[in-house]
């Protein structure tokens, strides 16, 4: 694998999570597109922070010698960072949107 593979799944993996738990929490949804755009941008910001700490996919290959736990900690990291921003999102949207 690569850097940009692994970056590729890490987003796909926030995308994913942020689509889950919107269906499963319908009033955290944005629909499809929305957690969809949600998902990336929430993943990529929480990965990016989270990969100062040594998780990051340059990191996770290490000269070309694979780290599995690192990748497992980078997905998790994704998948709580695509969550995270539609909970975030939905609390501004709520905040700006009061009647």
């Amino acid at each position: 694998m690569t850097g940009t593979l692994i970056s590729l799944i890490s987003i796909l993996i926030g995308i994913i999570a942020a689509n889950v738990f919107g269906n499963f929490k319908k009033k955290y949804s944005f629909g499809f597109t929305g957690n969809t755009v949600i998902g990336v941008f929430g993943s990529i910001l929480l990965i990016k922070t989270f990969g100062r700490l040594g998780f990051n996919p340059w990191s996770i290959m290490n000269n070309g010698d694979f780290d599995g736990f690192r990748l497992a900690i980078n997905l998790v990291v994704s998948a709580i960072g695509g969550v995270l921003g539609l909970i975030i999102a939905k609390k501004v949207y709520q905040k700006f949107n009061k009647s």
